[in-house]
């Protein structure tokens, strides 16, 4: 057993770097909160064709990175890969669609078969927030402002820049995508294996390839930007606009798409140069037609995904958890009189661990190790007086105080 690992691509989340991934947690679900988002959370895995049927064919998510397998009863299930579209497979199966317009944060694991590296795990976990129903510019900027709100608050803004482009409306991309086919043409035989199947279905994703020979093609492909309609054109600039008004910095970034197909008009990421080659801290965009994709009624939406671990990795640090009162009791016939005096603060709203083992030096050594602000000895002349020893971890001072007065007592002085 001692041989067992974890599964390549997993870790464990110990102690300390679990405090540090529920403070990122729960401050973005306070702030999100705040901006008035509902907290939800889709299952962990969903038929296949939520996620194939949504994520694009041409995705590297459906193609090579998702956890399919069918279950004992013969359905093809998907371990989620992202929140999108479980989400939108819950607000059309819930019938939510009368309450629209609707505002969701979630979070939880999620799963992708990447190959394992910093910042990158098969098993990684996300902060995840969804507008539903609301067609206007004023969404995106939303959802852009409480990403900037969240990473100001969590300490990381200053590292990070916003990265965003217009990938239009189905009518500008239809026409620019004849004007990149035929770009792409002559290069057809110098394209990466994948980009020549992107090229016969969503040529656009191109600009996302990772290959270096694609990358050099696209560098001098035409722009969508220089192909927008009045309308796309007139989204984009509402947005710009929104978010100079908010004194939101920007970067328009003409070459950015984002890795999934369903994105529509606003695509953004935060990135920073602090992570190596994973860059991308936040990063979503608009996706008006996935209801439609998904055979639902036309709903607009848009939302973001942040991945936690890679936040983690930026803050470094977890913020000091609350300092616990030690309670420590010397000889068996200390047990039971300790323990009621540390169920009894804990009632009291005090966090209290015990110390069970080992001398009294050891003990006083693990509690000091702990940060504890106070411990409390119990031993057998104590007892026997009716008191117990109350140490000052802070300044060193003992004194003792009477078992019945202990509430009271700790409640005057921590």
């Amino acid at each position: 057993m001692a041989d067992l690992q974890p599964v390549r691509g997993t870790h464990d989340i110990l102690a300390d770097d679990f405090r540090l991934h529920r403070h990122i947690c729960d401050r973005a679900a306070a702030l999100a909160a705040r901006h008035g988002f509902q907290e939800m959370t889709p299952p962990i895995f969903e038929f296949t064709e939520v996620f194939s049927r949504t994520l694009g064919e041409t995705s590297d998510v459906v193609t090579k990175e998702m956890y399919t397998f069918d279950d004992r009863g013969g359905d093809s299930i998907t371990l989620r890969p992202e929140f999108t579209a479980g989400i939108a497979r819950a607000f059309m199966s819930n019938g939510l669609a009368q309450e629209a317009p609707l505002k969701f944060f979630a979070r939880g694991p999620v799963f992708r078969h990447e190959r394992p590296q910093k910042g990158r795990l098969r098993q990684f976990h996300q902060i995840d927030v969804e507008i539903l129903g609301v067609p206007g510019a004023q969404a995106d900027i939303e959802v852009i402002a409480l990403a900037a709100h969240i990473l100001d608050d969590l300490g990381v803004a200053k590292d990070v820049r916003l990265e965003l482009n217009t990938l239009g409306d189905p009518e500008s991309r239809q026409a620019y995508r004849g004007v990149l086919l035929d770009y792409l043409a002559k290069y057809r035989n110098d394209l990466s294996e994948d980009s020549r199947t992107r090229m016969d279905k969503n040529p656009l994703r191109i600009f996302d390839s990772k290959d270096k020979g694609d990358q050099d093609i696209m560098s001098s492909a035409p722009l969508l930007q220089d192909h927008l309609n009045d309308t796309s054109r007139a989204f984009f600039d509402e947005v710009l606009a929104g978010l100079d008004a908010l004194g939101i910095a920007y970067e328009v970034q003409p070459r950015l798409v984002r890795g999934l197909d369903y994105y529509s008009h606003t695509a953004f990421e935060f990135v920073t140069g602090t992570l190596g080659a994973q860059g991308t801290v936040l990063a979503g965009g608009r996706y008006d037609g996935l209801m439609e994709q998904m055979g639902g009624r036309p709903t607009p939406g848009i939302g973001w995904a942040a991945g936690v671990e890679r936040l983690s990795m930026m803050l470094g640090t977890a913020p000091a958890g609350e300092r616990p009162i030690v309670v420590i009791p010397m000889g068996d016939e200390a047990m039971a009189p300790a323990m009621k005096a540390a169920h009894d603060l804990r009632r009291a709203g005090h966090t209290v661990d015990m110390g069970y083992s080992g001398n009294l030096k050891k003990r006083l050594a693990r509690a000091n190790k702990a940060n504890a602000k106070a411990v409390l000895i119990l031993g057998s002349d104590e007892l026997a007086r009716g008191v117990a020893t109350l140490r000052n971890m802070e300044t060193g001072t003992q004194a003792e105080v009477k078992l019945s007065d202990i509430v009271e007592t700790l409640k005057l002085h921590f």
